[in-house]
């Protein structure tokens, strides 16, 4: 992975879910399909701000689909031009996010699975209390810890994603689950 800008040492903080955040999406929702138009073949809300009731980092997370996010040439400019600024670079993802870094915009291929498996955690912690409750107490925990950067903030919340994942990948397969 590479970071622009390399390693930042920045503060985790989780509060109570905030009812703006559903806004804050939509505005950014319009800021990027402007931007791409029908380059973004989905731009979806996903990440803890976009799950009723769970606390979070007041950081909006978006999902933006389009046919190939190694082909920067036909996204990456008009999102630059929209005010994001480019902040990693890999394999299958990018992610850019605004000057004030509270939205982070991830940039996958459509149909990849790492659309599937952001938007299928995102529905089943909507659908599940239990996970979603031992995912917020986990959070509050990391948060009290001194970490180096946000990346090693989020690895630390790995092995409980994998579990609930497992929990999740079942669920959609019993209800045939699908994207919405």
């Amino acid at each position: 992975m590479e970071l622009i800008g390399g390693i930042e040492k920045r503060d985790i903080r989780i509060v109570d879910y905030d009812p703006a955040w559903p806004q804050r999406f939509t505005e950014e929702h319009a800021r990027i399909a402007r931007a791409l138009g029908t380059t973004a073949r989905r731009i979806d809300h996903i990440g803890s701000t976009s799950v009723p009731g769970l606390a979070a980092k007041p950081i909006i997370d978006i999902d933006v689909c389009v046919p190939d996010v190694e082909d920067e040439a036909a996204y990456l400019p008009p999102l630059l031009a929209a005010g994001y600024q480019l902040r990693v670079r890999e394999p299958a993802h990018r992610m850019v996010r605004t000057v004030q870094r509270d939205v982070h915009v991830h940039i996958a291929t459509v149909g990849s699975d790492w659309e599937r498996r952001h938007l299928l955690f995102r529905d089943w912690l909507r659908h599940n209390v239990h996970d979603r409750a031992a995912y917020e107490q986990l959070k509050r925990q990391l948060a009290q810890q001194n970490w180096p950067d946000m990346n090693a903030y989020a690895d630390a919340k790995g092995s409980l994603i994998a579990e609930i994942t497992q929990r999740a990948e079942a669920w959609a397969e019993s209800i045939d689950w699908r994207p919405e």
